[in-house]
C-alpha cells in the first residue's frame, strides 16, 4: 500500500535511504519515536532510492550523499521526476558548503550533517514540510533521549569520514587561502619532520625548506584562477637527511566556483626522483655514445618501419641529414629490386618473431652509390612488454668485403699459379722423358753403326754398308729435326727468334715439305695439291719447318694417304692457307684444346710434344696462325697454316 503525503494518523511520510544499516536502523527508530513521521520505505543506494519513491510517493526523502552504485547526487534528480511533491533533504557526514549549494541546486530542499543531534531531527524534518521554513512546534509527547549505545553507533559512523584523512600514509593538510595549515595528518608531520600539533597554523611556506616563493606563487595560481591544481617540488630536511618532496594543492570551490579553502597533498619522491636522475644521466651517456658513433648507423624505428631517430654515423654512412629521413620508411635504403620484392618489411617480420634479424647484403646511399652492409634489426619493448619499435644498426663494410674478394681472388690466382706450375712441372718432365726416348733410337742407330762399321767393317758386304749409312743418315735426319725443334722452342719461348723475310713461293714451300717426306717414308702415299702463283711474306727456313712439322705430325699420328694442300681464301683471297689431312679419324674432341699447347701428345704417345706448338708460334710471328678443323662424321680432320698472301711480283 502507498504511504503517500499522509500515512497512518495523519502523519508525513518519509522514506530513508543510506547504505550503512544501522544508521538507517537508527534513524528510522528515532522518527518512530518521535511520532511525527512514519518511515514507509527503506534503500540503500541510489537506484533503490528511485524505486521507493517511484512505489511510496513520500512526503519526505532523506538521501545519503555517498553510496554503491549510484550516489546521492546522481540519483536526486531521478528521485524528483518520479515524484515531483517529494521534498528531498541531503543527509551526509561531508561538511563542506559547496556540496550543500550542488545539492540544493539538483532539488533538494536541506543538506543535514550527520553530526546534527538525533533529536532534533524530526523537527527539522516536519519543518521542511512548511513552505514558509517556520520554525517545528515541539513534538508531544517528550521523545525520550538517545541511550549510550546509539550515540556510539553515530559517532562511529562519522568517524570514518575523518579516519580517510587521519589514516592516510600520504601526507595531508586543510590549508586556508593565506596558506596557513588548519588541520593536518600524522603521515605529513612524519614527512615534514615535526609534531603534528606543531604544524596547525604554520604557514606551508616557512615548511618548505624556504621556498616560501614556490607556494606563494602555488597560491596565486589557484586563486587568480589560473589553474585548478598546482603541483611544486621542494626539499625537506629533517635533521641530517634531505628528502625531496612533491606537494599538490587544490582548491574546495563554493557553488559559485570560488575557492574555499586548500587542500594539499604532500607525497616523499625522494626515491623516484633519484632514479629519474641516475637514468636521466645514463640516458644522456648513451646518448652522446650513440650520436657521436661515427662507424656505426645507429637509429630507432617505429612499429611500422618509420625512421624515428638519426645519429652521425647513420649520416656519414647513408648521407641523410636528420631532418630528411626522420619520418620516412627504412625501405629507403635498399636497392629498388629489394623494396620490390618488400624485402624490408619481411626483415620487421622475422625480427619481431625472433627478437632480431641480422644479415649482410648491398644498401643504397643518398646520392644512389651502393655500398655492402652489415645489419642488426632488434625488437624493442617497453616495461610493460609492449612492442614500441626497432632498434637498427647498420656497418659499412664495403672495404672489408672488398679486402675479402680480394685474397678470394689473389688465393684463386695463387691456386691457378700453384696449378701451372704443377703442370708445367709435370709437362716437363713429361718432355725430357720423350725427349729421352726420342733420342734413345737415332743415337743407339748411329752408335751401333760406328761400333759395327769399325768393329767389321771388312767383313761387311756392299749392301749391308749401304743399309748401315742409309740408317745413319736416317738418324742424324732425325736429330738434326729434334735439335732444331728445341732450339726454335727455345728461342720462341724467350721471344728472340730472329726471321729474314723474303717472299716465299707456297707451291715451291708444299712442293720441297712432300719431297722430303717421301723419301724418309717411301712406302707412305703424299698428295700435293697447291693452287699456283700464291706468294707470302717470310723466313723460308721457319716456314718450311712449320709444313714439315705438320707434315711429321700426319705421317706420326695420321692414317695414309696424307694430303699436303695450298690455296687462297678470304676476303679478295688475301690469305694463303696451308691444309695438311690425313685419311684417320681425326683427333678427339678431349684433345683438340690442347693441341697447340708446350709438350703435348696425342693418344700414341710418340714426339716430344713441341712440333705444333713451334707451328703456331712460327705463324703467329709471321701474322697468321695455326688451328684444327675437325671434318666431317667419318672423315678426319685437318691443321690449316693461315698467312698474309702478297702480290707475285713482290718476289725478289
Amino acid at each position: 500500500m502507498s504511504g503517500g503525503a499522509g500515512g497512518a494518523g495523519g502523519r508525513p511520510t518519509v522514506v530513508i535511504v543510506d547504505d550503512a544499516a544501522e544508521v538507517r536502523a537508527l534513524v528510522r527508530t528515532r522518527l518512530r519515536l518521535s511520532g511525527r513521521l512514519e518511515v514507509v520505505g527503506e534503500g540503500s543506494n541510489g537506484v533503490e532510492a528511485v524505486a521507493a519513491v517511484r512505489e511510496h510517493r513520500p512526503a519526505l526523502l532523506l538521501l545519503d550523499v555517498s553510496m554503491p552504485v549510484m550516489d546521492g547526487l546522481e540519483a536526486l534528480p531521478r528521485v524528483l521526476e518520479a515524484s515531483p511533491e517529494t521534498r528531498v533533504a541531503m543527509y551526509s557526514g561531508f561538511s563542506e558548503e559547496g556540496l550543500a549549494q550542488r545539492a540544493r541546486e539538483l532539488g533538494a530542499v536541506a543538506f543535514l550533517e550527520k553530526s546534527t543531534s538525533l533529536d532534533q531531527l524530526a523537527d527539522q524534518l516536519v519543518a521542511l514540510l512548511d513552505d514558509r521554513g517556520a520554525s517545528p512546534q515541539p513534538a508531544e509527547p517528550p521523545v525520550p533521549a538517545l541511550d549510550e549505545a546509539d550515540r556510539t553507533v553515530l559517532r562511529e559512523h562519522l568517524e570514518r569520514f575523518r579516519e580517510v584523512f587521519d589514516d592516510a600514509a600520504i601526507g595531508m593538510a586543510t590549508v586556508t587561502l593565506a596558506g596557513q595549515v588548519v588541520r593536518a595528518n600524522a603521515a605529513l608531520a612524519a614527512l615534514l619532520g615535526v609534531r603534528l600539533e606543531d604544524l596547525v597554523g604554520t604557514a606551508y611556506g616557512v615548511l618548505a625548506g624556504g621556498r616560501a616563493d614556490l607556494v606563494e606563487d602555488a597560491l596565486d595560481q589557484i586563486l587568480s584562477g589560473r589553474s585548478r591544481v598546482v603541483q611544486l617540488e621542494h626539499d625537506v630536511t629533517d635533521g641530517a637527511r634531505t628528502r625531496r618532496v612533491m606537494a599538490t594543492v587544490a582548491p574546495v570551490l563554493d557553488s559559485n566556483q570560488r575557492p574555499l579553502y586548500l587542500f594539499l597533498q604532500v607525497q616523499d619522491v625522494t626515491a623516484e626522483r633519484r632514479a629519474e636522475e641516475q637514468l636521466r644521466r645514463s640516458e644522456a651517456r648513451f646518448r652522446l655514445l650513440v650520436e657521436n658513433v661515427e662507424d656505426y648507423a645507429i637509429f630507432m624505428l617505429s612499429p611500422e618501419g618509420l625512421v624515428e631517430s638519426w645519429n652521425a654515423g647513420a649520416q656519414r654512412i647513408k648521407g641523410y641529414v636528420e631532418s630528411e629521413i626522420v619520418g620516412r620508411h627504412f625501405r629507403t635504403f635498399y636497392p629498388p629490386e629489394v623494396q620490390a620484392a618488400r624485402h624490408p618489411e619481411h626483415e620487421l617480420e622475422l625480427a619481431l618473431r625472433d627478437g632480431h634479424y641480422e644479415e649482410e647484403g648491398w644498401r643504397v646511399r643518398k646520392d644512389g652509390s651502393r655500398f655492402w652492409a652489415s645489419v642488426l634489426i632488434t625488437t624493442v619493448h617497453d616495461q610493460t612488454g609492449r612492442h614500441i619499435g626497432f632498434a637498427k644498426i647498420t656497418r659499412d663494410t664495403t672495404s672489408r668485403r672488398e679486402i675479402l674478394e680480394e685474397r678470394e681472388r689473389a688465393a684463386t690466382a695463387l691456386a691457378e699459379a700453384n696449378a701451372q706450375l704443377q703442370q708445367a712441372a709435370e709437362d716437363q718432365a713429361h718432355f725430357l722423358a720423350v725427349t729421352a726416348h726420342e733420342l734413345r733410337t737415332p743415337v743407339g742407330v748411329l752408335a751401333g753403326t760406328a761400333e759395327m762399321l769399325t768393329a767389321h767393317g771388312p767383313e761387311l758386304s756392299a749392301e749391308e754398308r749401304r743399309e748401315l749409312l742409309e740408317g745413319m743418315s736416317s738418324s742424324a735426319t732425325r736429330l738434326r729435326r729434334l735439335l732444331t725443334d728445341l732450339l726454335t722452342a727455345s728461342r720462341l719461348q724467350a721471344s728472340a727468334l730472329e726471321l729474314e723475310l723474303e717472299a716465299v713461293d707456297v707451291d715451291d714451300l708444299v712442293e720441297t715439305a712432300a719431297r722430303a717426306a717421301r723419301r724418309s717414308h717411301p712406302d707412305v702415299e703424299i698428295e700435293v695439291g697447291a693452287e699456283p702463283g700464291l706468294v707470302v711474306q717470310g723466313d723460308r727456313d721457319r716456314l718450311a719447318q712449320a709444313v714439315d712439322n705438320l707434315v711429321a705430325n700426319a705421317l706420326r699420328h695420321g692414317v695414309p694417304p696424307v694430303r699436303v694442300s695450298a690455296r687462297a681464301s678470304g676476303e679478295d683471297g688475301a690469305v694463303v692457307e696451308i691444309e695438311v689431312r690425313d685419311g684417320g679419324q681425326g683427333v678427339r674432341a678431349e684433345m683438340r684444346d690442347r693441341l697447340f699447347d708446350r709438350f703435348a701428345t696425342g693418344r700414341s704417345g710418340g714426339g716430344t710434344g713441341l712440333g705444333l706448338y713451334i707451328v703456331r708460334q712460327l705463324a703467329r710471328s709471321h701474322h697468321g696462325d695455326a688451328t684444327y678443323r675437325p671434318g666431317d662424321a667419318g672423315t678426319s680432320g685437318s691443321f690449316v697454316v693461315t698467312l698474309p698472301r702478297i702480290a707475285a711480283d713482290a718476289r725478289r
